[in-house]
């Protein structure tokens, strides 16, 4: 009898943590790549949705620094050096932040550190900053969301589309 108890435990057991492996991450990995003016770009970050929350200028408060997605800090990565809005930046990777507000981003991207959310983040370890103008996307955008366009990156969510400008340096 104990025998069989203990195999009907462990079969639960197995059977439940295969059941919680198929539950989907309520911010799912996500990865936009591109390439701009021959300048590989790739930006890894974890994707939140709203799910009926506020979140801009609600959850991530407005004039407060954010790791631009959720889990770990959102990463960019260049194969050669750029511009950003016109400051130069090294090729490598970096640590993406934004501070959000209604009418304009600050965007930073500062040393990589593999740091979780934006708990330990310090300006001096900014490599650039630049400020652009906040505007909104054609319909509600439910999960965050970037690209690499044209000439620019893109990040959209709900009723909120930053771009900020990318060209070889």
């Amino acid at each position: 009898m104990k025998k069989s108890l203990t195999t009907i435990f462990l079969f639960a057991a197995a059977i439940s943590i295969l059941f919680a492996q198929d539950k989907a991450k309520p911010s799912p990995p996500a990865t936009a790549e591109g390439t701009i003016d021959g300048v590989n770009i790739k930006i890894d970050y974890s994707a939140p949705s709203a799910r009926g929350r506020k979140m801009l200028g609600g959850i991530e408060a407005y004039g407060k620094v954010w790791r631009t997605g959720a889990n770990a800090a959102t990463t960019f990565t260049v194969d050669k050096p750029v511009a950003i809005e016109g400051k130069v930046l090294a090729a490598g990777k970096y640590e993406l932040f934004t501070i959000p507000g209604e009418a304009e981003w600050t965007i930073i991207l500062q040393t990589h550190a593999s740091q979780w959310g934006a708990f330990k983040y310090s300006d001096k370890n900014d490599v650039l900053r630049v400020n652009v103008k906040a505007g909104k996307p054609g319909a509600f955008v439910e999960t965050l969301t970037f690209g690499v366009d044209k000439n620019q990156v893109t990040i959209q969510w709900e009723n909120t589309a930053v771009a900020f400008a990318v060209k070889k340096g």
